[in-house]
């Protein structure tokens, strides 16, 4: 169940003492082809880290051979030699495996503002060039984590091909991208065109609508790569399904894991004039920390989510709105419904659903409760 499923790939993960920890911090996946179709789709943030900007050169002509992965640094703000320290591990992957660097796309997450130790890095590409294997995929899966608890992982089976993946993410998570490094990898035969209209309708339905602390990241980058090993050649319609069950599952684990929540909250938007409109409203609910405290410490407040609500230009009645907390429908028509004390927050699945009134439009976005551990991990992150 890791990238390595699909046919075509191997993957290893290494220390190279990058973290402090000592922990697995290095990780290189390789496409063995014989294609090297690839997709990506990167933060949208215009603060970007330099495997970003390398990585956006490399895939302009939409094709990659490996992805090599660092944690323990975002280099990001790194200047002239943090461009050139990802430059040059590009050089070295290329090197060892007998390609092109620029088809080396490169993924860094980590404290920004602070040098890569070049040489604990390249020791690291050598290390783990010398581990790859098609049962590296879970060593790989846990080189990238940061924060994270635990490893992140899905394959799905389609007609004759497979689609492998792998993410790291557990702040800064918000939309364009949700911030994360995730890797996708398929045997499949397709085409360029197809790879990157799937993985962009994929990317827009699941990763861009995870939404658990309004903050973008400098590095988020989302790489599908596509062997065409199985020799089986899927509809677009199909592989773009398959495609969006991966990074919907992905997202939901990232969504899971995310820091110090104890709640993981879902909110549908209904009944909007447009799907932005839906998702306007969903966002500026899951943005708001006075809403996000109310479900930590378990209280449906629903007057928190028409206040968000109206922060937003959406075509609605501010008059006519409906809130539910887990079923229980205890706003109607902006004003009190069914009685709170009929909503249980205990458990840590929490559905809000907002009627808008205004359509047949709808969207969900998927966001977290706001903890006190949550406060305390990231005001200590940089030590």
């Amino acid at each position: 169940m890791t990238v390595t499923t699909p046919r075509g790939f191997r993957a290893g993960g290494v220390a190279a003492g990058l973290k402090a920890s000592g922990r697995p911090d290095v990780a290189l996946v390789v496409n063995d082809g014989p294609s090297d179709v690839a997709a990506a789709v990167f933060t949208a943030n215009r603060c970007k880290a330099n495997p970003v900007l390398w990585s956006e050169q490399v895939m302009a002509d939409r094709r990659a051979r490996a992805v090599v992965l660092n944690s323990g640094g975002a280099n990001c703000y790194t200047g002239p030699q943090g461009f050139q320290t990802t430059h040059a591990s590009a050089e070295l992957v290329a090197g060892k495996l007998g390609i092109g660097a620029v088809d080396v796309v490169v993924c860094s997450t980590g404290l920004i503002g602070e040098q890569l130790d070049r040489a604990a890095l390249t020791s690291g590409i050598d290390a783990v060039t010398e581990r790859l294997s098609g049962s590296g995929g879970e060593a790989a899966a846990e080189a990238i984590m940061t924060t994270d608890t635990r490893s992140k992982q899905v394959v799905r089976q389609g007609s004759g091909f497979a689609i492998g993946g792998m993410a790291k993410g557990a702040g800064m998570l918000a939309p364009a991208l949700a911030t994360m490094l995730v890797v996708i990898t398929t045997d499949a035969e397709i085409d360029a065109d197809t790879a990157e209209g799937a993985l962009r309708a994929a990317t827009r339905a699941t990763f861009d609508r995870l939404d658990s602390d309004g903050c973008m990241s400098t590095n988020d980058t989302v790489l599908l790569m596509a062997s065409g090993a199985s020799g089986t050649s899927p509809e677009a319609g199909e592989f773009t399904a398959l495609l969006t069950e991966v990074c919907h599952d992905l997202a939901q684990q990232l969504l899971g894991d995310a820091e110090g929540a104890e709640h993981d909250i879902t909110i549908e938007v209904r009944n909007a004039a447009t799907e932005d409109d839906a998702l306007a409203v969903g966002r500026a609910v899951a943005r708001s920390n006075l809403f996000k405290t109310a479900v930590y410490g378990k209280d449906p407040n629903w007057g928190r989510i028409l206040a968000a609500a109206g922060t937003t230009e959406a075509a609605f009645d501010p008059g006519a709105l409906d809130v539910a907390f887990n079923g229980v429908w205890i706003c109607r028509d902006g004003a009190p419904g069914d009685s709170r004390d009929k909503v249980d927050l205990s458990a840590r699945a929490v559905e809000v659903t907002v009627d808008l009134k205004a359509g047949t439009e709808s969207a969900t976005i998927w966001t977290n409760d706001l903890t006190v551990a949550y406060v305390h991990e990231n005001s200590a992150y940089s030590t």
